[in-house]
């Protein structure tokens, strides 16, 4: 793979008719990582993949795909590169089977390395006992699986996997993304666009997008210390306890009550300020029943980083409930 990365976004805006899609969005994604593009319908992570593959073309700013421009790919990239889009693409009147097994022809495959992988990714997404029924009468949730399957199928360098989860039950969505997880373990790189924000803790690197804007990127656990402004703690006492009494500990940014016997602390090292809030609560007559990290939810971290990059400049609050109904 390039070591200068498999995707990279330089100041890219993509406008319809006066409308911007995606807006001044710069990212790179690593060879052999998951990068998740996460956000509400209509945020602008399918606009954004549809750069990325070449099927538009930025208004401004530059986009590099495996080094090179996706307008003008050569053909090795191309082969190189496998991308599952949001809308049903296949022939209606061929079968599941004949479907992947023609996508697997386009991509060279000679015939016994293709039957292989027609049999392996079709029994992947739990479609091999009806590979004979047409793709036209199969479910919409199926059809995805057999979509899944079609860019699966010539084992590409890079996957574009456009809401691959969407209309599937949760037990084969979580087959999905162990089969995702493998294809990264195996140097693969994988793009991922999804409407199930908790599907941010499958990627390696998430990319949260808002109205075209990219909110945030970072990896899962870097998105949840920006949000908090830290690592959290819960902390649960005996008896109630005042814990605004016990503010003011070094590494502690901030205290906040959650019910008469149970605060969140936000630290700058949990490890280190774990002590020093049991101390901090003994000394105030109290035992520490449980102390436990607190990992707030996509959902909760979405939500707050999305209302902070709304905040206007001169500090005018925004509607803290606009975001958690994007979200």
């Amino acid at each position: 793979m390039d070591t200068d990365g498999a995707v990279t976004f330089e100041t890219v805006t993509r406008r319809f008719n006066g409308t911007v899609a995606v807006s001044d969005m710069s990212l790179h994604v690593e060879a052999g990582t998951i990068v998740g593009i996460i956000g509400p319908s209509g945020a602008g992570k399918t606009t954004a993949v549809r750069l990325m593959t070449g099927g538009l073309e930025p208004s401004s700013g530059r986009v590099r795909v495996l080094g090179e421009d996706p307008r003008s790919f050569r053909r090795r990239t191309r082969e190189r590169i496998g991308y599952m889009p949001q809308q049903f693409t296949l022939y209606p009147d061929l079968t599941a089977g004949e479907n992947v097994d023609f996508v697997a022809s386009l991509f060279g495959l000679l015939w016994l390395r293709r039957r292989r992988r027609v049999r392996d990714v079709l029994r992947l997404v739990d479609l091999w006992d009806v590979r004979g029924r047409r793709a036209g009468a199969l479910s919409g949730g199926m059809q995805r699986r057999l979509e899944l399957a079609s860019a699966l199928v010539h084992d590409p360098a890079l996957l574009f996997l456009d809401e691959p989860t969407a209309g599937v039950d949760p037990l084969l969505r979580a087959r999905i993304w162990e089969e995702l997880h493998r294809i990264r373990d195996a140097g693969r790189t994988l793009v991922v666009t999804t409407q199930y924000v908790t599907e941010a803790e499958e990627c390696d690197r998430v990319a949260l997008v808002a109205n075209g804007r990219l909110v945030a990127f970072a990896a899962p656990d870097d998105l949840r210390r920006t949000a908090v402004g830290g690592e959290v703690i819960e902390v649960r006492t005996n008896v109630p306890l005042d814990a605004a009494r016990i503010a003011g500990l070094d590494g502690v940014r901030e205290i906040r009550q959650t019910d008469p016997r149970t605060f969140l602390a936000t630290v700058d090292d949990a490890g280190a300020a774990t002590p020093e809030l049991v101390d901090a609560v003994g000394r105030e007559g109290a035992d520490t029943v449980s102390v436990r990290e607190y990992r707030p939810s996509f959902d909760e971290v979405f939500a707050t980083l999305v209302a902070r990059s709304a905040q206007p400049e001169d500090g005018t609050p925004v509607d803290p409930d606009a975001p958690a109904r994007a979200a």
